[in-house]
């Protein structure tokens, strides 16, 4: 019923994290997967991995926020296999650097996340749009934190929001054309970037106790929806948001935030800075 047999899927930021999951799960599943990043050699690295378990996965280095690069992602696509079924819009982040309390964030560190997150994806889609002359579906990989207060990413939720919201008017507009598209909310997903921050057992333990499942996420949680959302089974489902969270709505920036706050807290009013 999932097979994705004879269809061709762009992954975005899929050579690793999030993004690696989706485009392993897609192409055990049949498809020819294109995937695209910052970075050639992780991509190659990735589709060789992936050929060697027999899925046809081709690399294109690109920067979603040039659009040329999105064209040339979308030529590249149909010049070799011919047709674009699915487009999955997982390229999204906050670097270290762009992140902070809302009454600090400047203007340029305001512009890169928004941009990245919510002008380029929305472009992204629209490209890939254009490209389907016989339908398809277009996954918007969200997140959680476009629900829910954010500290410290404010401006990474509320551009997830906004593509969220984008979500429902593309669904709505582009139906007539065949096009489905939805959008997929993680909760705490366990990558390579987030194992840099869970670096100890404390606080890999305070994270699962947020979450009803009792455990962290992984990217193959995500990536068997964006199998269902790409495939024939979900030829129904169109303009859905759907979160996938192990159960817990906090965000984790959330906990952090008011973890911090508290033990500054703490050591103003005398305390020992811990909770």
């Amino acid at each position: 019923m999932f097979s994705l047999a004879g269809k061709t899927v762009v992954v975005t930021g899929g050579g690793k994290g999030i993004g690696l999951g989706i485009s392993t799960r897609m192409a055990l599943q049949g498809a020819n997967v294109v995937m695209t990043g910052r970075s050639l050699p992780a991509l190659e690295s990735a589709a060789l991995g992936l050929a060697e378990q027999g899925g046809k996965v081709l690399p294109v280095r690109a920067d979603l926020t040039n659009p040329a690069d999105t064209e040339r992602v979308v030529n590249t696509t149909l010049a070799t296999f011919g047709r674009l079924d699915g487009w999955v819009n997982n390229a999204g982040s906050a670097s270290p650097d762009d992140v902070g309390p809302l009454i600090d964030i400047r203007e340029d560190q305001w512009d890169r996340v928004v941009d990245l997150n919510f002008k380029w994806a929305f472009f992204a889609s629209q490209a890939a749009a254009r490209a389907m002359k016989d339908g398809g579906s277009i996954v918007n990989i969200t997140s959680r934190s476009a629900s829910y207060a954010n500290p410290r990413t404010g401006h990474y939720g509320a551009a997830k929001a906004a593509m969220e919201n984008l979500t429902l008017t593309m669904a709505a507009e582009w139906g007539h054309l065949g096009i489905r598209v939805n959008a997929v909310a993680p909760g705490v997903v366990l990558t390579e970037e987030l194992a840099k921050t869970l670096n100890t057992e404390e606080r890999l333990r305070k994270q699962i106790e947020m979450v009803p499942l009792q455990r962290i996420g992984r990217p193959d949680d995500i990536a068997g929806l964006c199998v269902y959302l790409v495939s024939d089974a979900s030829s129904w489902t169109s303009g859905a948001l759907i979160p996938v969270h192990g159960g817990s709505p906090i965000p984790f920036g959330y906990i952090s935030y008011m973890r911090k706050a508290n033990r500054q807290d703490n050591v103003k009013h005398g305390g020992r800075g811990e909770i």
